[in-house]
Parts: C-alpha cells; structure tokens; sequence
C-alpha cells in the first residue's frame, strides 16, 4: 500500500456501544499516523451518535440497515453514496463479512481489515487474526490491526467526548430534579440487552446502593439508575428496594444524555455492558460485575476502576442465559461490591484527565472532595507493605489450593481498619513455590482471589499485590530483601517512601525496610519469628517496633504517623519464646 497516496479515508466502527468505545485509541491513532487525511466513519445510528464531536472525525455516514439502508437494494444505495467520495482507504474495524462487502460495492480499492468471516477475498489487504487462544483486550485487538498502517506503540485508554452545550442541558435536568454541584451522584447501570446472563441480582444492586449512601450521607446523596429502553420495570424495582433517594431515568435517555448522566456520577456501579465503558471513557470511578464474559477482552480500561467477578470453571461461556444455577453472579456478594466502592471513593483521583474540564466533571469532583473533607483519614498519604504467610494468614507451608488459606484472627479486620483510614495497603510476597514447580501462577491468581474474598467480608481491601516467583537460587532482584517489588511499587503507584512502613514476621522484611528506608515493624505470628527476633539482634538490625499481632502492629503504625515517628527500638519483652 502506498501510504502516500490516501488522502481520504473511510473508517467502518463496530456495531455495539462497548466495542465502538474499545475501538476509539485506534480511530485516534489513526487519525494520527494520517494528521492530513480527513477520517469519515460509517456506523449504525447509536454508534454515530456516540462519536459525535470526536476531534478525528470529519464526517460520518449513518449505516441506516433498519431502514433505508435494509436489504441488497438498501445496500446498493449505501455503496453508490460511498462512491461519490471517492475514498482511497477503506479501514474496516467492523469484522462482519457486510462491511468488506460494501466497500467492495462502493468501489474503494484498499480494503484492509482483519480476514474474518470469510472476508478475505473482498479485503485488498487481509490483515492476519490475532491468535485468539492467548485472550488480550479488545482495545489492543483494534489498535494492532494499524500496525502494518505505520501505528506503533500501545494504545491509550480510551476517550469520549461532549458538547458544552449537551452538559449545559444536563446539568439543568438534573437541577430540575433536585441534584446540584454539592451532591454526591451513584450511578447504577443494573440491565444488559445482550441479555439475562450478565445481569447481577436486582437486590444486591439495591442492598450496595443504600449501603454506600448510607457512607456518605442521605441527604447529601442521589442514586440514578439508567438502562435501555425495555428495562423501565428493573430500575423501578431497584428502586423500590432503596432506602436512598432516586430517580430512574431507564429507558428515559438519548445515548447522549446518558453520557452526560454518567459523567456526572462519583461512582457507576454496573454490569459488563456498553455504559460500563462510557463511565471508564470518562474517567468515572466504575466497579463492574463480571459473570459469563471474557473480563480479559472487555474490562474497563484506564485507572480508577475495579472489576469483580467470582471464578468458577464453566466462566467465561459467554452464553445470554445461564443453562443452569448463574454461579458465576451468585458468588458475587454485596460485601465484595461494597468493599471495591468504598475503595475507589477514598482512592480515585478526583477528574479522569487534567485536560478534561467541564461543569459535569467539576461538579462530580466537588461532591467527591466534600464527601473526602467529611470523612477522618489521619493516615491519607501513608502506605503499609504488608508480608503474606505468617503475618495475615497463618503459616502452613507452601499453600497450594486456595482453600488451605485461613487469615490470623483480627487480620481482615485490621486491614479494613487501614483501608478506612485512608492508608493504602500493598501486600509483597515471595512465593517460591512457583520455582520450585509446587504450584503455578494460577493457582497463586485463586489463591490472592480467596484471600481477597475474605478481607472484602470485613470491608477491607489491598491497594496491590506484588510476589516474587523465583527460586531462591536464581538470584533474582525482587526476593525479599531484595528492593525490586517496592520500587516497582512505588513507581506504579507514586508512593511517597518516606511515609511508608513494612510489616512482616521474618527477618528479610526487616532488613528490607532497612534497604528502602521505611520503618519496619516485625510480627511475631509466624512459625520462625522467634529465629528471626534472634538474627535481627545478632545483626543489629533492630525493627522500629516488634508487635504480637498485626492488630498492635497498626495500632503502632497510627500513633506513630500521627506522632511523627520514633527511632528504632530494642524488642519487646512481653515477647513469649515459648509460644513462638
């Protein structure tokens, strides 16, 4: 292909909501390998709808295929339509046989588009399927295909945008309700018109909203549900459930009006449909329920969102109903969505992007901070690594089904406690097992998932988990004490180490506190803390403070951060050897 000779180019977006919003980084990466070339889209009408106003877009032709466009006759009509513009480039992230066959129709001589659907006898240019038995997301799936187009690099989370206009308008509807700037919006998107299968339960919905109102306060709070057309009778039955105020505007939107809803929302709670990534696109804070789809292919992208979903053998079957007991939602509880909420409300940046400024997001912000200011968070800005085995569950061996993992009494509690006081908390764990062929990483991913579940049932959560899978022969960077984990982590995550601690039962967390240059406080609830007591003294290697549980260990923590810091300590003689 001669990329100097395109000078317009047609660009064929996919059908449904959540898939056009995954195919926008590469619609702008286009747009930018191509900065002269005029983009025009051709899309159904909802997805025209959707894309209006984006900066890469000059035009759009609206596929009407119910109407107009409808049929082989309707099909002719749209391809002579095409012809008079004369495009150079046809750009099909549609993989539907229809949409090579139209431009084939319309005369466009460079096809190019991934050879699906048996297509590739009307593609110029087939462009090979991605290995689909190794699942990556669908937003790399689009932006890959541009790579024999010159589109290097990864693609961005992606973006949506409004009119001031269109913001102007929602604002004032949601005056007329009774919601201003001040107000915290809950945004619940509880339907899915792909179909039953990956609908949450209605009460549950419910249970969470009141729940996270209840945190922030009635009377400084809304609930808004929204849905397609056909799912009025669901958000009024979630609504009758609520204690909290709401207004269910299902069924009652335009594609635009629901944008500008959920740009004003603090939170969005939803299933795996397309208002899921409208939210994301608009850097809402977005828990997302996850049963029988691929949450490797179409998980919100982007920070400030979280995903639950609850493992079981037969997910992802992608089916629209459940052929027998939907255990992959019934395992979802409240606990576990509630938990996840109430993190992304205390941790969530306060706008998706700095270049993004509009009264909705303004608005959304402001309810946000006050909602913050109202709150006691004496330990915002501080982090705590925490050790695994032997200080938040009891020290067994290698633990290699999920199953064996049982927390130490007051662990879930504990961190909760943490997570509420506005510390975040980062679990780092060497997990040798894996180089040692005892377990493999997915019996690790179930394992972190349990251990998950189960802080989630006491409103408790971890910020991130990094583990070393290494041998201890391999001399690798990241077994502690080695530094690599923390610096990982505080390069992710902006960590600010100088208000950080570590805590663990062994010695090698000791010694990497001591590396990093974080305090460091030893528990003496593993099977070797009292060997570990012993090294630390031979070596002079003293813990800023030594604890009998993580319980006392946090409470240290908070007089500690709240009393700005003490030097490092001798061990504690209530300390008993007899019981180590």
């Amino acid at each position: 292909m001669k990329i100097d000779q395109i000078r317009r180019i047609l660009v064929r977006v996919p059908n449904w909501i959540g898939d056009a919003i995954m195919c926008e980084p590469a619609l702008s990466a286009l747009h930018r390998a191509f900065p002269e070339t005029p983009l025009t889209l051709l899309a159904r009408p909802t997805i025209a709808e959707l894309l209006d106003g984006h900066p890469a877009v000059q035009a759009t032709v609206v596929y009407d295929h119910r109407g107009r466009h409808a049929g082989v006759s309707g099909k002719w009509h749209l391809a002579r339509r095409l012809r008079r513009d004369r495009f150079d480039l046809a750009v099909l992230f549609q993989n539907a046989f229809e949409g090579a066959l139209i431009t084939w129709m319309a005369g466009i001589r460079r096809r190019f588009g991934y050879a699906t659907d048996g297509r590739s006898v009307l593609l110029s240019h087939p462009v090979p399927v991605p290995d689909r038995t190794r699942p990556a997301h669908q937003i790399r799936y689009y932006h890959d295909m541009l790579h024999r187009l010159g589109v290097e690099g990864d693609p961005a989370p992606p973006r949506l945008y409004l009119k001031d206009h269109e913001d102007r308008r929602m604002t004032d509807r949601l005056s007329a309700a009774g919601i201003d700037g001040r107000d915290f919006v809950l945004g619940l998107n509880p339907g899915s018109v792909y179909g039953g299968a990956k609908r949450w339960w209605p009460e549950r919905f419910a249970d969470t909203a009141d729940r996270l109102i209840h945190e922030v306060g009635r009377d400084r709070a809304w609930v808004i549900i929204v849905g397609a057309r056909g799912e009025e009778a669901l958000g009024q039955e979630i609504a009758a459930r609520m204690k909290a105020r709401s207004l269910v505007w299902s069924g009652q939107t335009t594609i635009r009006e629901l944008m500008g809803v959920t740009r004003r929302c603090n939170l969005f709670l939803t299933n795996d449909t397309g208002p899921m990534h409208i939210a994301s696109a608009f850097g809402v804070p977005t828990v997302a329920v996850f049963g029988p789809t691929d949450w490797r292919s179409t998980a919100p992208a982007g920070p400030g969102h979280e995903l639950i979903r609850y493992p079981v053998d037969c997910a992802p079957c992608l089916l629209r109903e459940c052929p027998i007991d939907h255990r992959c939602m019934s395992g979802v509880t409240v606990e576990m969505v509630y938990t996840a909420s109430l993190k992304l409300m205390i941790r969530s940046p306060d706008a998706a992007s700095p270049t993004v400024k509009d009264s909705a997001r303004d608005a959304a912000s402001n309810a946000r901070s006050s909602w913050i200011a109202g709150r006691r968070l004496p330990l915002k800005g501080v982090t705590v690594f925490l050790d695994r085995d032997g200080t938040l569950n009891h020290e067994s061996g290698y633990v290699t089904n999920p199953l064996e993992l049982t927390l130490l009494p007051g662990a879930a509690d504990t961190v909760a406690r943490l997570n509420r006081t506005g510390a975040r908390v980062i679990l780092i764990t060497n997990q040798s097992g894996i180089g040692r062929g005892m377990f493999t990483p997915e019996v690790l991913e179930a394992t972190h998932g349990r251990l998950k579940d189960m802080l989630a049932q006491a409103g408790g959560w971890l910020d991130a988990i990094y583990f070393c899978p290494h041998h201890p022969d391999d001399g690798c960077l990241c077994r502690k004490p080695g530094t690599l984990m923390v610096e990982r982590a505080k390069r992710d995550l902006g960590i600010d180490l100088t208000r950080a601690y570590i805590v663990g039962d062994q010695s090698r967390d000791i010694e990497l506190g001591h590396r990093v240059g974080v305090k460091a406080v030893l528990v003496t609830t593993g099977p070797t803390s009292a060997q570990a007591v012993r090294d630390l003294q031979e070596r002079s290697l003293l813990p800023h403070h030594t604890a009998e549980s993580l319980v006392e260990a946090v409470s240290w923590i908070e007089q500690d951060a709240a009393g700005g810091g003490h030097e490092a300590v001798s061990v504690q003689t209530t300390f008993d050897w007899r019981q180590a």
